[in-house]
């Protein structure tokens, strides 16, 4: 078996590759020198350990000993995990799409020495075929341009450098204005394209991408608009019955396929879940529908059960391949993990429960995979809400409540069944960024639905992180951890969610320790990445030679981009110290991003969301009293349920309220009504007269 340098790495996907016989580097100066001193350009191949093609092009290309012998000779190879390193990603993506059209993982580029990219794509099968190069071809093709033609390869690399910096410089000056124009364009452009059958937006295959219902619900709290609330709410209810939602364990998969939501590809990311969670958190909020809840609780108990680490800190990914046979483990396919037969449903559940499970979740003798080319699925089943309890028990003639039961005590049987299956590889690094999305998730749902597991799971990752991942004498917050080693300065994404993750701590369990290492981050993050030239932020601080262009990521896709998550950190944090600093900063990438909004708000809708909170001159709830105070509890009950996103809570408490009032010294003026807990609603921390009142209270909230 070959053995290459990537044996002594921590991320899981470059160990994947480490048996390979391909003589990989991982990024780094190491390889960068062997290139310039060689003479050699670099292949770079970008991925992760969780992605479908990744894995088959190791399998077709990086296991091959003859394209290894290619690769070998000709190039100097690098291995990058983008989770790890989504500045370089980040780089090379824009250079791939650019200059393709496309983009995708595996991302495949041809480098210098002095790693200007000159060539690039995505996956490239091991053979030529349907008028597409393979792998080999592609290697052969530029070695021998390399050696021939040299001097037209360094000219291009000049020329696509210049341009891709062109191009990130274009409008960094511009700035401009911003009103609510934009936020009724972003609806209108989401209005046209939602699909208003299944829910989503745009044709197949449907990513989740759960930016746009933070934005609509927002534009229908804020504009009283019914039809932004109904595209959110309709899209939650057609994700949760598809097969895309893991209707045995919970949480969801990557995305679905099909346009209904069925077919999954079934890797399951944390910010998935994180994001998820969210929108069916504030769905709940909103309608006070339990239907909504129940989803947000299935996710939070496949992340604890699944996905958190022994530290309490959460993992990264589970894998969309697994083992179809345990005799046969090197055999892996997609959904394999999670999907069934009827025999095995029969076999488990009894032939009563069955037909009413089978009939519940669309399982049929034969397999229920209808639109199938490779065959993965023949004769298996993917579980998805096919008919309601009510629809079952009318078709067999039962007891609804009968039925409802049944289906409730099948659940924990065929859990425990695959339990035993072998699982997907997990991905068991530990992301401050995404880290920060599951800490707010699971903040916001002890806040909705009263459960405490949910704020100490937040409260033990939080403290793994300010623990292992963060310096205090520094501020310098690290990036990713794994078994025992924590390495990479964190990006803007990462200084981003987790200041944003420990304001909703602080509006959990009112810690001013949490506030105070907010209010750090975010001036930590301020200092490394603001463009103190044009606003905004960049993805990576200075000073990293081997970052051949410094990046502001705008673009909300399925992770929302840094720049919009610090900006509405700041915004709350000012909102809640009195920070003019703060406001300054988060007002200067709102003017940055003005001209982006304007002409493609489809492309920002967290910003969008910043935006909002900016203009709406966010009320501050401010209660004195102590936390366990039954009058305190009531009203921070009545606040938390409620779907309110343009306001911040303070807990003034005897043991906060000198910290406090360092920031705001109103606040020392903030006591109890007549020895009972007291509730002061304001806008610049000028407040309406106090109450003690929790009907007063209602009613200042409404």
């Amino acid at each position: 078996m070959h053995t290459n340098r990537l044996a002594h790495e921590k991320s899981p996907y470059l160990q994947q590759h480490a048996h390979n016989p391909v003589d990989w580097y991982a990024w780094g100066e190491e390889a960068f020198e062997k290139a310039r001193r060689e003479d050699k350009p670099i292949f770079l191949s970008i991925g992760y350990s969780t992605c479908h093609w990744c894995h088959v092009m190791e399998r077709e290309s990086f296991e091959s000993e003859s394209t290894a012998e290619l690769l070998n000779r000709s190039f100097v190879s690098i291995k990058v995990d983008r989770e790890e390193r989504p500045d370089v990603d980040r780089i090379y993506m824009m250079f791939v799409q650019a200059t393709s059209g496309g983009g995708g993982w595996p991302m495949s580029v041809w480098l210098t020495p002095d790693l200007k990219p000159f060539y690039g794509g995505t996956y490239y099968p091991p053979r030529d075929a349907y008028g597409r190069p393979g792998f080999p071809t592609v290697l052969h093709s530029i070695a021998e341009a390399w050696s021939t033609d040299r001097a037209r390869i360094a000219q291009s690399s000049d020329q696509i450098l210049q341009q891709l910096r062109q191009h990130l410089d274009a409008g960094q000056d511009r700035g401009g204005w911003l009103d609510e124009s934009v936020l009724e364009s972003g609806f209108n452009v989401f209005r046209r394209g939602f699909d208003t059958r299944l829910g989503g937006f745009g044709g197949a295959p449907k990513f989740p991408r759960p930016v746009v219902h933070n934005f609509l619900l927002r534009y229908h709290a804020g504009a009283g608009n019914e039809e932004a609330r109904d595209m959110v709410l309709a899209t939650l209810r057609h994700m949760a019955a598809g097969g895309m939602n893991d209707q045995i364990g919970g949480g969801f998969h990557r995305y679905s396929v099909d346009e209904r939501w069925f077919l999954p590809h079934f890797e399951k990311m944390l910010y998935d879940q994180a994001q998820l969670a969210v929108s069916y958190l504030e769905a709940r909020q909103i309608t006070g529908d339990d239907q909504y809840a129940a989803v947000a609780r299935e996710i939070f108990e496949y992340v604890l059960r699944d996905m958190t680490s022994p530290e309490g800190a959460f993992y990264s990914a589970e894998d969309a391949d697994s083992v179809i046979d345990p005799e046969a483990p090197s055999v892996k396919g997609e959904g394999a993990f999670y999907v069934w037969t009827r025999e095995e449903i029969d076999r488990l559940l009894g032939s009563h429960s069955a037909d009413w499970f089978c009939y519940r979740y669309g399982v049929e003798a034969g397999g229920n995979v209808l639109q199938d080319p490779h065959q993965e699925f023949a004769g298996k089943n993917i579980l998805y809400q096919a008919h309601s309890i009510e629809e079952t028990a009318e078709r067999f003639d039962a007891d609804p409540g009968a039925v409802r039961q049944a289906l409730e005590e099948a659940r924990p049987k065929l859990l425990d069944y695959r339990a035993r299956r072998v699982r997907p590889h997990l991905d068991d690094k530990l992301l401050t960024a995404w880290n920060g999305m599951m800490i707010s998730a699971f903040a916001l749902g002890f806040q909705a639905l009263g459960d405490e597991r949910y704020l100490e799971a937040a409260r033990k990752a939080a403290g793994f992180i300010l623990g292992e991942m963060y310096d205090s004498e520094t501020g310098i917050l690290k990036r990713r951890h794994r078994a025992g080693d924590t390495a990479i300065p964190g990006f803007l994404d990462d200084y981003a969610s987790f200041t944003g993750a420990l304001v909703d701590l602080y509006e959990s369990c009112f810690e001013a320790a949490y506030l105070e290492r907010a209010v750090r981050l975010a001036e930590k993050a301020v200092e490394l990445f603001e463009d103190k030239l044009a606003g905004g932020f960049f993805s990576s601080a200075e000073g990293d030679a081997s970052l051949v262009l410094r990046m502001k990521e705008d673009y909300d896709g399925a992770e929302p981009s840094g720049n919009s998550v610090m900006t509405l950190a700041l915004l709350r944090l000012a909102a809640i110290t009195g920070r003019n600093d703060f406001r300054e900063a988060a007002d200067r990438a709102l003017a940055a991003a003005a001209p982006r909004l304007r002409s493609a708000p489809v492309a920002a809708p967290q910003m969008l969301v910043a935006y909002a909170f900016a203009r709406s001159k966010p009320r501050q709830i401010v209660l004195a009293g102590e936390y366990d105070e039954p009058g305190t509890r009531n009203f921070l009950q009545s606040a938390w349920r409620r779907f309110l996103p343009h306001r911040v809570l303070i807990l003034v408490d005897e043991a906060s309220r000198e910290t406090l009032a360092r920031y705001v010294p109103a606040i020392v003026s903030m006591t109890k009504l007549d020895g009972k807990p007291a509730a002061y609603v304001c806008q610049d921390f000028a407040c309406r007269l106090p109450t003690a009142n929790l009907e007063q209270f209602n009613e200042l909230l409404n």
